[in-house]
């Protein structure tokens, strides 16, 4: 086939038997076979697949591999030229998928591109987890065109134009399978959350564009798996960011600076070259700025008593550190667009930067 697209299902039956429907009818005539793979559900997700949507095949893992292994375990018995990528708590409306397919065969320098993702619940309104394209600020805080912080804008067509990006959300993204295979996938250290923005970061160190493509958008619930609040949620969240850090800003900076007057120069021994160990030094630097950060969200978590996000927090850092392994530089790395050399925080709060 040409594209797969696949639903990673884990403890969502109703979501299956609500967005389903749709998802297959959309996919007719398009070169596209929705699959479903599921995560070792406990619910009986596998039961109603089998009862209600017989022609739609089933792969069965035989545990909970999170996000990253269980996609990199479904994709591997999969030939197709596009893999989509899609949350089971997404309606989509007809001729969303098209638009991101003729986007990745008239571009071939892309290696993913992805939808503006609109609220389920407020449909003119950006949804928050990708809204229209993903950024990231100098210390690793994530946010969208659409969205910072807790701020969500009404979709106006303000970001119809398509765009060049950090990061397209994992709800829904179209990957090019030979670059997939070729980065090996998804971290399977990250379990979920913020795996897809270390995929899309490391695509554009090899030289392949992200992209958000508007003529294509879908509705998103968001949440389905597990609540914003969950103490599990925010331990992820804190852990993998250091992860996505520490995977990434070593090779950025190598971009940066063999982009930089003289380019790259090897040591006297024509060992690593410095720019590489200068690049690794700012890596470990930005990275110990964002802990010092960190620690100050547990020390707000503390003092209003929120015993159990100060705990995720300083598991997060446990975690991270017993996972943690230098990340690669590309020999000639390139540098990624979207990246916002500022720290969006007190400018979203002090200047009121709501856009």
């Amino acid at each position: 086939m040409k594209t797969a697209v696949v639903i990673l299902n884990y403890n969502t039956r109703d979501y299956l038997k609500r967005f389903l429907p749709g998802l297959v009818a959309s996919c007719k005539g398009q070169d596209a076979q929705v699959i479903v793979a599921d995560n070792a559900s406990s619910d009986d997700s596998v039961a109603l697949m089998q009862a209600e949507f017989p022609e739609v095949p089933l792969i069965q893992l035989d545990r909970n591999y999170g996000f990253t292994g269980g996609y990199n375990r479904a994709l591997a018995q999969l030939e197709a030229d596009y893999h989509l990528l899609i949350n089971s708590d997404i309606e989509v409306p007809e001729g969303w998928l098209q638009p991101l397919i003729e986007w990745m065969d008239s571009h071939p320098d892309c290696g993913a591109c992805g939808p503006k993702l609109l609220s389920y619940a407020q449909r003119d309104h950006f949804e928050y987890a990708g809204a229209a394209g993903g950024l990231i600020d100098r210390y690793g805080y994530p946010f969208c065109r659409g969205r910072i912080l807790q701020n969500i804008e009404k979709d106006k067509g303000q970001y119809d134009t398509p765009a060049h990006v950090l990061w397209v959300s994992g709800a829904c993204i179209l990957v090019r399978a030979s670059v997939w295979k070729a980065l090996g996938g998804l971290d399977e250290r990250f379990f979920c959350h913020m795996e897809e923005i270390d995929l899309c970061w490391r695509m554009q160190l090899q030289g392949w564009k992200v992209t958000v493509v508007p003529q294509s958008s879908v509705y998103h619930i968001g949440g389905g798996t597990l609540p914003n609040e969950s103490p599990f949620k925010l331990r992820l969240n804190y852990r993998n960011n250091l992860l996505l850090l520490e995977n990434n800003l070593p090779a950025t900076f190598a971009a940066r600076d063999s982009h930089g007057p003289g380019g790259p120069q090897n040591d006297k021994n024509g060992g690593v070259p410095q720019n590489e160990k200068k690049a690794r030094r700012k890596a470990r630097r930005r990275i110990f700025v964002r802990m010092c950060l960190d620690g100050c969200s547990a020390l707000v978590y503390l003092v209003t008593r929120r015993w159990s996000f100060y705990q995720a927090v300083v598991q997060a850092h446990k975690e991270y550190y017993q996972l943690r392994k230098p990340g690669t530089i590309p020999p000639h790395p390139h540098r990624p667009e979207g990246l916002y050399n500022r720290w969006i925080i007190p400018r979203a709060f002090a200047m009121f930067r709501k856009k």
